[in-house]
């Protein structure tokens, strides 16, 4: 199993993100990350990732991740998709023994008219941070939006580890 670079106080010095094992053991300290607490999981997603990789897939770590850690530690949603945005955050949050406070109840229609995708991340990212967890959302285009929750205290050491993989993540409070 690689090691947990995510642990380490510094921010990836002297990494080489072109080795060869370097995709996954950056991998397995997203997963890590993701999943706090709960190795079994990030076990689990690591074995599947593995068997993607080795097939050739070529897709960015994100994107390959995606259905992978979708609605167990991590999200995918359409741009459009406020249902399943409140379904999937409280989904994840529900893991941690979490409610979101959404700020209104989701059979008042004209509270539901005032919402969309973004307002919703950033309703979830306030509601979260006072909890010790931090939502995050990776960089989807115009495709969606996907992220994952950590670990607060892992804020640092998320941000370091989204350079070296080289893909934008910014908190979900700056999603829109």
């Amino acid at each position: 199993m690689p090691d947990n670079t995510a642990d380490y106080e510094d921010d990836f010095e002297g990494f080489d993100p072109d080795e060869a094992d370097a995709p996954e053991a950056l991998a397995w300290n997203l997963l890590q990350l993701i999943n706090p607490g709960d190795e079994d999981t990030a076990l689990r997603q690591f074995d599947l990732l593995r068997e993607r990789m080795a097939a050739g897939s070529a897709e960015s770590l994100p994107w390959l991740l995606r259905d992978i850690v979708d609605w167990t530690s991590g999200f995918f949603v359409m741009p459009d998709d406020v249902d399943g945005t409140f379904e999937v955050i409280d989904e994840l949050a529900a893991r941690y023994g979490l409610q979101i406070e959404w700020g209104g109840d989701r059979d008042d229609e004209d509270f539901m008219e005032t919402l969309d995708v973004p307002v919703l991340l950033s309703r979830a990212y306030d509601s979260l941070r006072p909890h010790g967890y931090t939502l995050w959302c990776w960089n989807a285009d115009a495709d969606g939006y996907g992220g994952w929750m950590a670990l607060r205290r892992d804020d640092d050491g998320m941000r370091a580890l989204a350079q070296v993989l080289g893909f934008e993540l910014r908190t979900a409070n700056e999603a829109g």
